[in-house]
């Protein structure tokens, strides 16, 4: 049996990602979308680093309700 503490710290892991990841989704959409060609400081065009931040900010999200739907299943939470 967990300890009481460790479905706390699951939630919030499960709310960080969640939320990160749709930040990240919604920052590469605006960097595909408005930003488009433009030389982000150097490190590249706007639109790759908008593609990378939004399948990134996918994987985040996904892993969120994953790690979320777990815990339900499993009583933790």
């Amino acid at each position: 049996m967990a300890p009481k503490w460790s479905g706390w710290v699951l939630a919030g892991f499960a709310l960080t990602f969640y939320v990160v990841g749709g930040l990240l989704i919604m920052a590469g959409l605006i960097m595909i979308g408005v930003l488009g060609s433009q030389d982000l400081w150097g490190w590249g065009e706007a639109r790759g680093i908008g593609y990378m931040a939004f399948g990134v900010g996918i994987v985040l999200s996904v892993l969120g309700v994953l790690v979320m739907r777990i815990m339900r299943n499993r009583g933790v939470a």
